[in-house]
């Protein structure tokens, strides 16, 4: 559940499900913020790896292969997600 401030943004109540109809692209990105990050495949000067974000799209860091990736992200206590 959210509630719309006079400038028209949404904000949330905490333990409240906000209205996916009336958010912003800065509060979706901000969704799981803590608790997802995306892991993706990406081509460096070394070969293949897999890039680490997090949910709004900030790199966090680079493994070598998709468990290590995945790995490191249960080891931080977020859940991992894969971007194709």
């Amino acid at each position: 559940m959210n509630t719309k401030h006079h400038d028209g943004t949404a904000r949330f109540i905490p333990g409240a499900t906000p209205d996916m109809h009336h958010i912003s692209p800065s509060e979706l990105a901000a969704l799981g913020l803590e608790q997802i990050a995306f892991v993706k495949p990406v081509m460096t000067e070394q070969g293949r790896a897999f890039s680490i974000h997090a949910a709004d799209g900030t790199p966090i860091a680079i493994a070598s292969n998709a468990s290590l990736a995945a790995a490191a992200i249960i080891q931080n206590e977020m859940t991992p997600n894969l971007v194709h």
